[in-house]
């Protein structure tokens, strides 16, 4: 109903429409704080979750709502990072159909931020360029910390990047330039979780209901009081980890979008909605190092192994 598919340069457009008019960053789960991060309408920072919304600059910090923890995911693809032996949190992403096709995100992508995060937190060369896909996508890298798997941070952004690049920019983002954490410290790595997700199937709906729970990822657009534009966005596995309906999730966003007015339905028909999908793939720090054990010399790094502690 209404729907318009966001293709190549049109879906690079949208981004830039809906998170600002900078460089496009963005955070993409539920967030830590309050309705920080959901601040001024002009740049696009949004977080993703509960403290999504929009931010300053077009970057987007994905947040995690009352940290609950969000992040799963499929597999696939080849690389120097081989994922034999590694037992990732794993399951076909929402947006990733059933078999229809082969998952382009991959246990490898998240051996590679963490290398970039260790690398930069010792001081070592940036590990050499990985071997999996470079082709473009749309991405967020989010960090948990800890059994209870708390969000660490989240920045990603929703113009397509290539991922060699995205990874590594990103990788380092969220981990160090997300404004509601400190900087990552060494100490933290051993309990640390990284996920990469990859944004697909963009689409404009014409109907704010049109969009299904746990399936697809949400990015609305409105206009505030003041009559600022905002935007806010939440990942595919946010509603439904929060379990929330429609109704709720789209409030929610409002609200983190810095929206303070009565909601109504009236209000709710005037939002502009695009839906899409995220492949996802989510390891720990514990599958890093095994992975790390075992293909040491074939992913071209060239600094000792990192120390290994377990869980205190």
């Amino acid at each position: 109903m209404g729907r318009k598919r966001c293709v190549g340069a049109d879906c690079s457009k949208m981004a830039a429409g809906c998170c600002g008019v900078k460089k496009q960053k963005l955070s993409g789960s539920p967030g830590s704080g309050g309705p920080g991060g959901a601040g001024s309408g002009v740049a696009g920072a949004g977080h993703c979750g509960s403290d999504l919304g929009i931010g300053s600059s077009s970057t987007v910090v994905a947040g995690n709502v009352n940290r609950v923890n969000g992040l799963g995911g499929p597999g696939g693809s080849s690389s120097s990072y081989n994922s034999t032996g590694l037992s990732p949190n794993l399951s076909p992403g929402p947006g990733s159909g059933s078999g229809a096709r082969k998952m382009v995100v991959s246990a490898e992508m998240c051996c590679f931020c963490f290398d970039v995060l260790y690398c930069h937190l010792y001081g070592y060369q940036p590990p050499r360029t990985p071997r999996f896909t470079n082709d473009p996508y749309p991405l967020f890298v989010t960090w948990k910390i800890g059994r209870d798997k708390r969000l660490r941070g989240c920045i990603g952004t929703f113009s397509a990047m290539n991922l060699h690049s995205g990874l590594r920019e990103y990788t380092l983002t969220s981990a160090l330039k997300d404004s509601r954490f400190p900087p990552m410290t060494r100490d933290e790595l051993p309990r640390l979780f990284c996920s990469v997700s990859l944004l697909t199937n963009f689409e404009d709906v014409g109907d704010y209901l049109d969009w299904e729970v746990g399936v697809h990822g949400i990015r609305i657009e409105f206009f505030n009081e003041k009559g600022s534009k905002r935007t806010a966005t939440y990942l595919p596995e946010v509603a439904k980890e929060q379990g929330w309906d429609h109704i709720q999730t789209i409030d929610s966003l409002l609200r983190k979008g810095g929206y303070k007015a009565p909601i109504t339905n009236d209000f709710r028909k005037t939002i502009k909605l695009t839906r899409y999908r995220s492949e996802k793939m989510t390891m720990s720090y514990a599958e890093y190092i095994a992975h790390r054990q075992h293909h040491h010399y074939q992913n071209g790094i060239g600094h000792p192994l990192p120390p290994y502690n377990h869980y205190s």
